[in-house]
């Protein structure tokens, strides 16, 4: 049992390392700007350099696959010859990257003339002081070019060269703001995926893993509801048609499921908030919230939601669990038993539901990924804040980041669950325990 599991968490870390590569190489070969999807279709062609530049896109796709899994602040920190660490910047309410010299104080680099380079250091009681370095910072490169390496005021790793005025654009909420004497390279920083880091949103300039654990949860929340009630009633119900194959309770049950699983979530979804939204008024028709905890403080928001996602998975478990009851019922052990004299039930519950679990537990399963990551449609119809919808909107602005780390969330939920399920085989049936 411990090598077959052992085998399988391998399998898994290799899968996860294969999968990683194919969607950031799809992220990256998507069409669209991110330049301009960020910044709007006016840009200058200088202002769109200075962007990919600043943010490392005009960066081999080596390159920032390692910087995406393994950050750069230890790169950084190589080449700046002191510690770099992310703090958040109650000033301009961000996060923002800072060196760490030896005394322990944060500062960030800058310079007006590209000669004299200063520092901006922030004290311990959160003001800040200007610092004029001297001229031995510069050093001199193998071209014979003195450059400094530093941490620019906009957190990232820069390598300004003495004598050079290059000019830099910057967003800002009301525009753009430009400056002389910038870097002529660029680390962008971040602590990699593998660090719980996989970067800033191009959209909300805010930490990817800051706005994708919220989404994730409620998108969790939502899936767990649906799945607590769909699972044992389709179960039961599937079990139920099955041990009265031909009869009108099955005709009922195999119509009724087929009807919802043929119905679109959209539709359904629709149908339900004009029934009890618009003409009864029982439940509101969207989920609107106002900060974390309104969706918890008011659960019958999410009546309507978990009702549509309920009709499309009931249908798929019940009929596939009653296909696998009247096979298991048709085998020769049942008959073998049934003519022995064992009572009805116990043939049911002790011989034929354990082997005719095996097919809707790998449903089930496969069920749980769509639950978590193929809600977009109810998420979208409903105005629901999940993961479903966050994916969406990613996409359609290509936010990179966002897409990536949202991605690599739904293969570990899938690939975590297909071991669960394997565990739950080696339960169920004991001869495939060591396979």
């Amino acid at each position: 049992m411990v090598k077959f599991l052992i085998r399988r968490i391998v399998f898994l870390i290799l899968t996860l390392f294969v999968v990683s590569i194919a969607i950031f190489a799809i992220s990256e070969l998507a069409p669209g700007n991110i330049a301009i999807n960020s910044l709007g279709n006016t840009i200058t062609p200088e202002q769109e350099a200075s962007f990919n530049a600043q943010n490392g896109l005009d960066q081999p796709a080596a390159t920032r696959y390692i910087r995406w899994m393994i950050g750069s602040d230890w790169q950084a920190a190589g080449v700046v010859g002191t510690q770099v660490q992310r703090y958040y910047d109650a000033t301009n309410n961000r996060y923002n990257w800072w060196g760490v010299d030896a005394a322990g104080t944060l500062y960030q680099n800058f310079t007006d003339d590209s000669e004299t380079m200063k520092r901006i250091e922030l004290l311990p009681g959160g003001d800040r002081r200007e610092v004029t370095l001297g001229p031995e910072v510069w050093k001199t490169d193998a071209s014979g070019r003195q450059i400094f390496w530093g941490i620019d005021r906009e957190g990232h790793a820069g390598m300004w060269v003495r004598g050079e005025q290059i000019e830099t654009w910057t967003p800002q909420k009301a525009g753009w703001t430009t400056s002389k004497g910038a870097p002529r390279a660029y680390i962008p920083l971040q602590y990699g995926l593998l660090r719980g880091d996989p970067g800033v949103s191009f959209f909300t300039r805010r930490p990817v893993a800051e706005t994708l654990l919220p989404r994730l949860r409620n998108t969790l929340f939502l899936g767990g509801a649906a799945f607590l009630i769909v699972m044992p009633l389709a179960l039961a119900l599937g079990v139920l048609a099955g041990l009265n194959e031909g009869r009108w309770i099955d005709r009922l049950l195999s119509i009724g499921s087929l009807v919802a699983t043929a119905t679109p979530e959209f539709a359904s979804g629709v149908f339900l908030i004009l029934v009890f939204s618009t003409w009864l008024g029982w439940f509101p028709g969207a989920v609107v919230t106002t900060d974390e905890s309104t969706l918890f403080q008011q659960p019958k928001m999410l009546i309507l939601p978990i009702i549509t996602l309920t009709l499309i998975e009931l249908g798929y478990v019940l009929r596939i669990t009653r296909a696998s009851m009247i096979e298991v019922m048709r085998t020769n052990y049942i008959r073998t038993a049934t003519l022995k004299g064992l009572p009805r039930w116990r043939i049911v519950f002790r011989h034929a539901l354990r082997n005719a679990l095996m097919a809707p537990i790998t449903v089930i399963i496969l069920h749980v990924n769509w639950l978590i990551g193929g809600i977009v449609v109810v998420e979208t119809l409903f105005g629901f804040p999940g993961l479903g919808r966050y994916i969406l909107e990613a996409a359609l602005f290509k936010d990179v980041f966002a897409i990536e780390a949202s991605a690599m969330v739904l293969v570990i939920i899938a690939v975590s669950t297909q071991l669960f399920a394997d565990i739950i085989y080696t339960y169920l049936n004991p001869r495939i325990r060591y396979a």
